[in-house]
């Protein structure tokens, strides 16, 4: 898969891709990563790409000559790739998002903003444009390098295992469950037994258990209306009786996690009342 940078900074973006994973993939020819810089696409002593916006207001906006030139030499090398502009009004990146573009098998070009943003025009010639969240960063490289790393982690041969891409946060619709490695004891933190016991039911649904307990507490919009119901409401009759086991020692556990829960920001509080006092 190739992926093409408009970027006003191609060495941040070659650095952040010259390391582990990435690094690997390249010289695997996995992944390529290549740079075209709107500067290059200027016609002035001080290689100018932005200027003050019409209307007045802070702030320079990027210039459509440069990035439009930048984007068209882009699309000359990969002639079917999607483009996607890095700014703050595009959808928001999800997993699905993320395993979508993965499974499309098109290259990508991305358009990283600066300032204020882009001259609105500019936009048409570019496919979709996309946020990593609501907040505002200093460019558009980060978000750019985050889109592709997460995209090349579901190509065949990036990870040691492919299944890892499979299993790891969000792709199941959960956060991810504990993980442990050796040694068995860590200054009194030991791995739960269930780990070490072999028995991979038991362990699949420890797993589970605890990746629906992790989203309940930090990310309860991830889980489906059944699974909130399963976590709340009342245990389905229709269950069977494992099943009825498995949901009533989740809903013991997690009414224990929501007990540790507030202990701890009761605890913080009363730490931040003292220091202020």
């Amino acid at each position: 898969m190739k992926f093409i940078f408009v970027t006003l900074f191609p060495e941040q973006i070659l650095q952040a891709a010259n390391h582990s994973i990435l690094q690997r993939a390249q010289k695997s020819g996995l992944i390529s990563v290549e740079c075209i810089n709107p500067r290059d696409f200027t016609h002035d002593v001080h290689r100018t790409v932005d200027d003050t916006p019409f209307g007045g207001g802070v702030g320079m906006v990027l210039k459509p000559e440069p990035m439009v030139a930048a984007i068209r030499l882009a699309k000359e090398k990969l002639p079917e790739a999607r483009v996607i502009a890095m700014c703050p009004g595009g959808r928001t990146l999800k997993q699905a998002i993320v395993e979508e573009y993965a499974a499309s098998g098109q290259d990508f070009i991305f358009v990283c903003g600066h300032y204020e943003g882009f001259d609105e025009r500019i936009f048409a010639w570019v496919d979709e444009k996309l946020s990593v969240g609501d907040y505002v960063l200093t460019g558009g490289e980060l978000p750019a390098l985050m889109v592709m790393d997460a995209i090349s982690r579901f190509i065949p041969g990036v990870l040691g295992k492919f299944a890892s891409a499979e299993e790891d946060s969000f792709s199941s619709g959960l956060l991810e469950y504990p993980q442990y490695t050796r040694p068995v004891e860590f200054e009194g933190m030991v791995v739960p037994e269930i780990l070490r016991g072999g028995n991979h039911a038991e362990i699949e649904a420890w797993r589970y258990r605890k990746s629906l307990i992790a989203t309940y507490l930090l990310k309860p919009e991830l889980l489906t209306e059944e699974q909130q119901l399963l976590l709340t409401g009342p245990i389905p009759r229709k269950l069977n009786k494992t099943k009825q086991r498995f949901y009533k020692a989740l809903r013991e556990e997690l009414q224990e996690a929501l007990a540790s829960q507030a202990e701890q920001a009761a605890s913080s509080t009363t730490e931040k009342n003292e220091s202020e006092d």
